[in-house]
């Protein structure tokens, strides 16, 4: 008997966005795969190209309400997210700080972590969306090393039996044995020592803390297979300037793959025909290979 075909939902997120042109523009590109199934999920209220209202920001609110429900009941393998509009969201009523933390909830999982990948970078985020001014209390151990593991067993998922994962430290220089902050002493060597501990394969490695300026590079040059980041901008920043068109947003944790585009709504050229569809592209290809 022939296994099915895996099924990919394919959320519009807001219409007035450029998530419609993209997902159109990738799906009939060529270039995602042939071996799975695309549902495309989400409705379009009447509105106008690069001028987002209430509704349309409430529309893309329900297509993840719709996918996240479909996807529970078994129905979908993977889902693939269009860009929204976060202040409009929020207007709207959606109360989450991202689309990660909604799957998270609606999943019941505690256990997740934002990851992003494209071209040779992948880097993994201990905390997300918070002000950077509260990202020195929320560092733990037990967050640097959960995240950590969240990230290994995403590496194994893309068939990399033996990961070699960098860790960046918080401070310029990783604190410079102190002079330049202490975080990297007191939680992120402890929970470097903790993660080498515990990972199965000893071929793998996992070292740091390393200063931030250098090992993005590093990483891109294929000393690396990801970076475990401490905080949204130090990982996004490299990954963006390095693989804009092609970087993928990934919920590590989740009970099924869920990725999007690492690009937001571009209002301004919504409509005009010069959206590019390569990161959707990307996101719609990473979903089907994990499944």
């Amino acid at each position: 008997m022939s296994r099915r075909k895996p099924r990919i939902g394919i959320t519009l997120g807001d219409c007035a966005g450029i998530g419609p042109e993209i997902i159109d523009l990738a799906l009939k590109s060529g270039r995602v795969p042939d071996s799975a199934e695309y549902v495309v999920i989400g409705r379009q209220p009447n509105c106008q190209p690069g001028e987002p209202t209430t509704e349309t920001a409430r529309a893309a609110a329900a297509a993840l309400e719709e996918a996240v429900t479909v996807a529970r009941r078994g129905e979908l393998d993977a889902i693939v997210t269009g860009p929204v509009h976060k202040a409009r969201m929020h207007e709207a009523g959606f109360k989450f700080p991202g689309q990660t933390e909604f799957f998270a909830e609606r999943c019941a999982v505690k256990n997740f972590a934002m990851c992003l990948t494209g071209g040779k970078l992948t880097v993994g985020l201990v905390t997300a969306h918070i002000p950077l001014s509260e990202v020195s209390g929320a560092l733990k151990q037990a967050e640097v090393v959960r995240v950590g593991l969240l990230l290994l067993d995403f590496l194994h998922s893309r068939s990399i039996k033996a990961p070699r994962i960098a860790v960046a430290g918080l401070n310029p220089h990783a604190g410079e044995s102190g002079k330049l902050g202490r975080e990297e002493i007191e939680i992120i060597a402890p929970a470097v020592e903790e993660l080498q501990s515990r990972i199965e394969n000893r071929e793998s490695r996992i070292v740091g803390p390393l200063s931030p300026d250098t090992v993005f590079h590093r990483a891109v040059e294929g000393d690396f297979d990801a970076v475990l980041c401490m905080y949204h901008d130090q990982g996004l920043i490299p990954l963006k300037l390095h693989a804009f068109h092609a970087g993928v947003n990934v919920t590590l944790g989740l009970p099924f793959a869920r990725t999007s585009p690492d690009h937001g709504t571009a209002f301004e050229i919504a409509g005009k025909g010069i959206a590019r569809p390569d990161s959707m592209t990307s996101a719609i290809n990473l979903a089907v290979e994990l499944t």
